[in-house]
């Protein structure tokens, strides 16, 4: 995993609930395309620029924090992967100087994976009295790549949880050992 969605884990309950938070920025690289500024042949403004995290990127954080979640609940043993996006809404962007917060929650849980259910918040730190807005729900489900059905095999080591979850939930005070 090269780029990690989320930036700290607020709680962890197994194999129930796992609460994440993502800081946007101007300072990602990513939110200087999307949306640029677009200017006529005169070199006048046509659009404004209007960054927002792509929706994409928001549904990559919830997969992170439910593939956790999931991953936690067999204590890393097991290689997790996003097999299905169920429901994605996502009803507001979110823009430089808000915060996201994933909340996935374990639906149903099998030997051969499982189906998580999450919603998505988002604080404006620049009208913070109005606290936490409920933005959208994003649905999904994993497998356990090591029990699939094709009876493929993959190497031993687990490479979906690496070294760089291990220091994000270290640095979030929660033990792990993969």
């Amino acid at each position: 995993m090269r780029w990690i969605w989320i930036d700290r884990v607020l709680e962890l309950q197994r194999g129930q609930r796992l609460v994440a938070i993502k800081n946007v920025t101007m300072a990602e690289e990513h939110l200087h395309d999307h949306f640029a500024e677009v200017t006529g042949e005169d070199g006048r403004t046509i659009h404004a620029a209007m960054p927002v995290m792509p929706g994409s990127l928001v549904v990559e954080g919830m997969a992170q924090s439910a593939g956790i979640l999931v991953g936690h609940a067999e204590d890393f043993r097991e290689k997790v992967v996003l097999a299905k996006v169920t429901k994605v809404r996502l009803d507001r962007d979110a823009t430089p100087g808000t915060t996201i917060r994933h909340t996935a929650e374990i639906a149903l849980q099998s030997g051969q994976g499982a189906a998580t259910r999450g919603t998505v918040d988002l604080f404006d730190h620049a009208n913070p009295e109005a606290g936490w807005e409920t933005i959208g729900r994003i649905d999904l489900m994993f497998s356990h790549l090591d029990r699939n059905i094709a009876g493929l095999e993959f190497p031993e080591h687990n490479f979906v949880f690496n070294s760089t979850f291990r220091t994000l939930l270290q640095s979030s005070g929660i033990d792990c050992d993969f």
